[in-house]
């Protein structure tokens, strides 16, 4: 992968370093593992982001955080990929998880008439969150390998035409 398009979007390590906010976590967040763009860091931080992204739970970034350091994944982007799921993207997607969950479960779609009242909401998600649950497991396992295997192979792949284009460079001479 080009670094050097990685890199400009990360952000600075001296301002974080000294960031006031910061300062309780000591030397552990600037272990400079947590900020190297390998493809072992990056492959692991689209593992950790991909799977926090599915679990609807709050506090993702904080989790995200504490699975990068435990899986010593970039930082930055562990935490960029939890993002995913926004005030925009979370209902679809716990939908789709929801659906999946049926399909897990042989469960048929309920035929029910839904009011959007906040008793209507109660009473539905009794049922529902089963296979709502299983579905953003599933769908956080699947995603989490698909990120880290797609991207150690992409990553691979780059490395890969990068020396064959340096080799015809060179027999080119």
């Amino acid at each position: 992968m080009p670094k050097h398009l990685l890199t400009k979007f990360m952000p600075d390590h001296e301002r974080i370093k000294n960031h006031k906010h910061l300062q309780f976590l000591g030397d552990k967040l600037h272990d400079p593992n947590y900020w190297y763009l390998s493809r072992r860091s990056i492959s692991a931080a689209f593992a950790v982001g991909l799977f926090i992204t599915w679990l609807p739970i709050p506090g993702q970034m904080m989790l995200a955080a504490l699975a990068a350091f435990y899986f010593r994944a970039n930082l930055p982007i562990s935490l960029a990929l939890v993002w995913i799921a926004n005030p925009l993207t979370i209902p679809p997607m716990l939908y789709f998880a929801y659906r999946i969950g049926l399909n897990f479960l042989h469960k048929p779609l309920p035929a029910t008439n839904f009011e959007f009242t906040v008793d209507g909401m109660l009473s539905g998600l009794g049922d529902a969150w089963q296979p709502m649950l299983l579905g953003c497991v599933l769908m956080a396992t699947l995603s989490s390998y698909s990120g880290h295997f797609a991207i150690n192979y992409l990553w691979r792949r780059f490395v890969i035409n990068q020396w064959l284009a340096r080799k015809q460079r060179r027999l080119g001479r």
